[in-house]
């Protein structure tokens, strides 16, 4: 096997470990054997050790799970349907691997935030980059950027608590209340059509 496909390994497992087990509970033993790889090995392509690890997984995972979710909202035309089937879709994807992780970055964010700084920045960068890239798809559809913004905070927001209450009670209700009122909120700010507009008296 090359060493590319041994960095590949280590960097997985460590990713799935992280997610599902947090920070402090994933040793670097257990990545070695996840992954099939010699202990030695984690510190010759990750010389800072279980820190660099964790931020080179959590800026990894981080940036393909924040690539998913716009592709999703774009799948279905209508904003307001695709905001409801997006929610959806996360409610149903959480079922499906048995409410065991669902953020790639979250577990580890909750964690890190007033202990490590390097994964906590890691974090933070990450989800301001699943901000702005929300911001651009609500810009499209909003005329003014500030309820763009606002409207990408909330939607991230509602997610990543909805994340957590439909994993505490086993039950994906949280995510499918939390689409209908993300869809709320859009409709809201949405500039109205002519045939939405009340009639003048």
């Amino acid at each position: 096997m090359g060493r590319s496909d041994t960095r590949a390994r280590i960097q997985g497992a460590a990713t799935a470990l992280f997610r599902r087990h947090g920070y402090a509970a994933t040793g670097l033993k257990r990545i070695a054997a996840e992954a099939d790889a010699p202990f030695g090995s984690i510190h010759h392509f990750f010389p800072g050790g279980k820190q660099q690890l964790a931020e080179d997984s959590i800026r990894t995972s981080g940036t393909e799970y924040g690539r998913r979710v716009p592709a999703l909202l774009d799948s279905v035309p209508d904003p307001v349907e695709s905001l409801v089937h997006a929610f959806e879709a996360a409610a149903n994807d959480l079922a499906s691997i048995d409410y065991a992780d669902a953020c790639p970055i979250g577990t580890v964010a909750l964690e890190v935030a007033g202990s490590d700084e390097v994964p906590r920045v890691a974090t933070a960068e990450v989800f301001e980059a699943w901000f702005d890239a929300a911001t651009q798809w609500f810009g499209r559809r909003v005329a003014e950027p500030e309820k763009a913004r606002s409207l990408a905070y909330s939607m991230v927001t509602m997610l990543e608590g909805a994340f957590m209450l439909s994993r505490a009670a086993r039950d994906t209700e949280p995510l499918r209340v939390a689409g209908r009122s993300m869809a709320q909120l859009y409709r809201t700010a949405r500039p109205r059509t002519t045939e939405e507009r009340p009639r003048a008296a």
